[in-house]
């Protein structure tokens, strides 16, 4: 497993959805694991399966936060659909889904108002990660995250690296408008606070790499097909229509 699992400990929310979260998290782990310590992507294909007919947890819907006033979120808060996806910018799947899943997604359910995405950082590569997650929340503050989570996970862009200089020219071609101010959000308490709770929340769930998600209460492990997340978005917006909810 993970070394960075040590940190937290999965919270037993019920013993069945507990077993789920931690299943989930090993599979995604032993789909994006690093080559060997210290290293900052994914070595081999994932091979993990999710079964959209899989287990929903309410529990899990709770995860979802629906702030109109969260930035690092895409869509109507009121979606009846929502994907909450924990992912490290040194992840070399989730650049996978960035550039080729999440877009079809975004075009196909976010802009017809059925989903909406919750961005969570779970950064486990090490200090860089800390780094560039930290980085991502400060882009954010002046309505940029998503401008940024591009330019961080343009193809190619992980083996550069997430120095410093390397961060402000992100920033600069995410069009930041306040170069000084993102500098001093990125290393400021507020930031550390962010990325500490996101990361706390993806461990109480079990998850220990990344990608992982989860569509209304439903966890799916690791850079899945299109088809997985398309049939199970589809099917949770049937439950929700049929629920009568939003």
């Amino acid at each position: 497993m993970s070394k960075t699992a040590s940190k937290s400990k999965p919270i037993m929310i019920v013993s069945g959805v507990a077993v789920a979260a931690v299943l989930a998290g090993f599979a995604s782990y032993t789909a994006t694991r690093p080559a060997s310590p210290g290293a900052s992507g994914s070595s081999s294909v994932a091979e993990v399966s999710a079964d959209p007919s899989a287990g929903v947890y309410a529990e899990l819907e709770a995860y979802a936060r629906r702030d109109p006033a969260d930035k690092l979120a895409l869509g109507r808060a009121d979606a009846p659909v929502v994907l909450i996806e924990y992912a490290d910018f040194k992840c070399g799947y989730c650049g996978k889904f960035a550039r080729d899943t999440e877009p079809v997604l975004v075009k196909k359910y976010v802009e017809s108002g059925t989903l909406r995405i919750e961005w969570r950082n779970f950064p486990i590569f090490g200090e860089e990660s800390e780094t560039v997650a930290r980085a991502s929340w400060a882009a954010g503050q002046q309505g940029r995250f998503w401008e940024f989570h591009k330019a961080a996970y343009a193809e190619g862009s992980k083996e550069k690296g997430f120095g410093r200089d390397r961060l402000a020219a992100l920033a600069e071609e995410a069009g930041v408008p306040d170069a000084a101010r993102f500098a001093k959000d990125t290393d400021g308490k507020a930031a550390r606070e962010a990325v500490g709770k996101d990361q706390e929340q993806g461990y109480a769930l079990g998850a220990t790499s990344t990608p992982s998600f989860l569509i209304n209460g439903r966890p799916i492990a690791g850079a899945q097909p299109l088809e997985t997340f398309t049939e199970a978005i589809e099917a949770a917006a049937k439950t929700a229509s049929s629920k009568g909810e939003r």
